[in-house]
């Protein structure tokens, strides 16, 4: 017989990096999950990508277990790799922080492809140059 859902928490982590600090902590402790346990796990699943930022859904049950799942890097962590930069524009549609080129963009579709709702190419382009624009970032094609 499956396990009862009670709810579900979604968190930013860096992989490798969980500790019961906030937010994980106080998010799990609501719930009434083991945070240690939580952190053993997901810093053992997650070691091969130390220090990259990724979104989790943790999934409570009745018992107090859990079970975990994550995604792929939020498409503006992956621009600011890509770019070398620090941040976006302090004032996106006002200042331009960096160009990206098309070629960029398709690596990032192609890299969350797994987690894009896009049905195709295009606009899984199109997604990504939405992230773009909210940086402050210029498309330079």
């Amino acid at each position: 017989m499956a396990k009862k859902v009670t709810g579900f928490i979604k968190l930013q982590i860096q992989g490798g990096k969980a500790n019961p600090s906030p937010p994980i902590g106080p998010a799990l402790g609501q719930k009434g999950v083991n945070i240690m346990e939580f952190c053993k796990a997901f810093n053992a699943k997650t070691q091969k990508d130390a220090g990259v930022i990724l979104p989790t859904i943790i999934t409570v049950y009745s018992d107090r277990s859990f079970s975990f799942v994550t995604k792929t890097p939020p498409a503006s962590y992956l621009l600011k790799q890509k770019l070398k930069l620090k941040s976006g524009a302090n004032k996106p549609g006002h200042e331009v922080a960096g160009t990206v080129a098309q070629n960029i963009v398709d690596e990032i579709v192609e890299a969350k492809k797994p987690d894009l709702t896009a049905g195709s190419l295009e606009a899984g382009r199109r997604t990504v140059e939405g992230s773009i624009r909210s940086m402050g970032l210029k498309l330079d094609y």
